[in-house]
């Protein structure tokens, strides 16, 4: 039943036999079959069916909530048994904003130090991504922007304050400046991540209460991409210092504050509201309070 009902939640996700069945690892006719069984087995139709998947049918939708509950329930039995025999080990999934990428090793680092047999994998996506792979089970935890736009029922540990600069090579004439003001950026050739990115929603927020409106000359979702652009063209970007601060050793590049206004928002961790939670994620959490605001 519990394979039946991860096929189903990767169904739903995918919105296709096809990738649904690739992301479960079957073939597609499995995964059809298990989807038809799982159907036989409540006695209601789950998923409406043409040439191609339809969607969800009412009571489909309501199987997905407990679905979720029920496969993520047994899923944190498993790792507490293997815990309880083995110590903490496994895979722990996170999703992390662009932004928040460098800023994860102090999560990371102390983590698998203290618990060497732990694996970790972390993606790169956008703050609506990462509360779909929650939903999902897709992640275990993500790190995202805590205040501005809906999280959903998650429990959040708040990590770090972001604070914007305008990031620029050593010679840009404005390298040398103390601050520089939202509406005055404005007028620079910009390099900024990509609209769907809400770090790029909180610059155009900045950028509109300063007057000003942000056109970028450049986008993209990468934080690399825009710093090379940076670095090869002159052109600017905008981002956080914790971001930026990789990118500045070697004295090639330079962050300059930004004013008028003073912008900070809080990022942090976000887990499902699930009690007890895994051990996995009770040490994440462990480690994101001894890490918050460092």
């Amino acid at each position: 039943m519990i394979d039946k009902l991860e096929m189903f939640i990767a169904l739903a996700r995918e919105r296709h036999f096809g990738r649904a069945a690739e992301a479960c690892g079957v073939t597609q006719p499995t995964l059809s079959a298990a989807i038809k069984q799982l159907e036989e087995q409540l006695g209601v139709l789950l998923v409406w069916r043409g040439s191609r998947f339809g969607g969800l049918t009412p009571e489909g939708a309501r199987v997905l909530e407990r679905a979720r509950v029920i496969v993520a329930d047994t899923r944190a039995l498993r790792e507490e048994m293997r815990t309880a025999k083995r110590g903490l080990s496994g895979d722990l999934r996170l999703a992390a904003v662009p932004t928040a990428l460098a800023a994860i090793t102090a999560l990371t680092g102390p983590l698998t130090l203290r618990h060497p047999n732990l694996r970790i994998t972390v993606f790169s996506r956008n703050s609506a991504a990462i509360v779909q792979m929650l939903d999902d089970l897709q992640v275990d935890a993500g790190i995202t922007y805590l205040e501005n736009e809906p999280l959903g029922r998650v429990a959040t540990v708040p990590l770090y304050a972001e604070h914007y600069n305008l990031v620029m090579r050593a010679d840009h004439p404005l390298a040398g400046r103390e601050a520089v003001p939202w509406a005055e950026a404005a007028s620079e050739p910009l390099c900024l991540l990509t609209p769907d990115m809400q770090n790029r929603r909180i610059v155009d927020r900045h950028m509109a209460e300063a007057g000003a409106v942000a056109r970028a000359r450049l986008e993209s979702n990468s934080l690399l991409a825009l710093i090379a652009h940076v670095q090869a063209s002159g052109w600017v970007t905008i981002l956080p210092l914790r971001s930026a601060q990789p990118f500045l050793g070697t004295g090639s590049l330079v962050a300059v504050p930004l004013t008028e206004p003073v912008a900070e928002h809080v990022v942090g961790l976000i887990a499902p509201h699930r009690e007890p939670m895994t051990p996995v994620l009770d040490a994440l959490m462990e480690a994101a309070r001894k890490a918050a605001f460092q």
